[in-house]
């Protein structure tokens, strides 16, 4: 595995949640294997899991660590190729990203769609300049169309904790701003490469792109498809068709102990952070159900497989 940039970059996701499950067992085995080694982290917008997570992992594996918030502490940076550079952007991408190269042994990139050209949000066009530029592995943080080592996490998470083949609901849930598709987009296509059994659920209008959900049973009705769930995913996401727009949703899809009341004593999972008694209420969240802890605390052997895979090949 040259880059991880997607959840399809694994050869077998089964064997990688084994072998990442197998790293929290055994965190330390690896302690030399980064010995020299060195990890840019390299964030264009916030975060607290990811970034905590991503340098955790590394420090497991011997590796040194450094985080550069671009958006902060370094120069404004130009993404278009042949612009005449006479505005306040400082810094072409492809310099930046060259000498980046020239530093880290293998570099992460934590970026955000722009929610308003789904074209260019859904060719990646700022995680492939890295790729492109840097001449090094690049894992994604999460990218405009992804979040694969979330759904690595998840994949984890839902291994522990449900039968070997559970029905698995992802379910829209309401949100005071306009998010992504990332984690809904890299969990449902991590679900369907688990062979669970899957039901997307949300309001009409709220489909998700075809690419990530060809397989999974859609259903607008909510408390219908928590029925016999297993696993309940919570998670606010803005239309594909049209992008990034929020629409007026009249049903209440807050998640709460009713709702869960007709699942098979469902598991309850988001990636955080969560607006509490919007997105699901405190009663689901400090259940004895929830698994948000859990999964949060994968997400450092997620890292640290993909990390270790990395830097065995290399």
């Amino acid at each position: 595995m040259k880059h991880f940039l997607s959840i399809n970059d694994l050869d077998d996701l089964k064997g990688a949640v084994r072998d990442a499950l197998a790293l929290k067992q055994a965190p330390y085995a690896y302690q030399d294997l980064g010995k020299n080694k060195a990890l840019g982290a390299i964030f264009l917008n916030p975060s607290l899991r990811t970034r905590i997570s991503t340098q955790r992992a590394a420090q497991m594996l011997g590796m040194s660590s450094i985080v550069h918030n671009a958006g902060q502490d370094g120069w404004n940076l130009e993404f278009d190729d042949g612009k005449v550079m006479n505005g306040d952007k400082s810094e072409h991408i492809k310099d930046a990203v060259a000498v980046l190269g020239e530093y880290f042994d293998i570099l992460a990139v934590r970026c955000f769609p722009s929610l308003t050209d789904r074209n260019a949000d859904y060719q990646e066009q700022v995680l492939s300049k890295f790729v492109e530029y840097s001449g090094k592995p690049v894992i994604s943080l999460e990218s405009a169309t992804g979040h694969p080592l979330q759904a690595l996490a998840d994949m984890m998470t839902i291994a522990n904790a449900a039968p070997k083949r559970p029905k698995v609901v992802l379910s829209w849930a309401p949100h005071v701003r306009t998010l992504p598709q990332s984690v809904p987009n890299s969990f449902a296509q991590a679900a369907l490469a688990m062979d669970y059994e899957l039901v997307i659920t949300h309001p009409p209008g709220y489909e998700l792109s075809p690419e990530f959900t060809d397989g999974a049973e859609i259903c607008y009705d909510q408390k219908l498809a928590f029925k016999h769930a297993d696993i309940i995913y919570a998670k606010n996401w803005s239309s594909y068709e049209p992008y990034g727009t929020v629409l007026e949703v009249h049903e209440n899809w807050t998640i709460d102990a009713s709702k869960m009341a007709v699942t098979n004593n469902a598991g309850f999972m988001h990636c955080l952070p969560i607006r509490r008694n919007l997105i699901a209420d405190d009663s689901v969240l400090d259940s004895p159900q929830s698994l948000i802890y859990q999964q949060a605390g994968h997400r450092v052997f997620a890292c640290m497989h993909i990390l270790k895979t990395i830097l065995e090949q290399s």
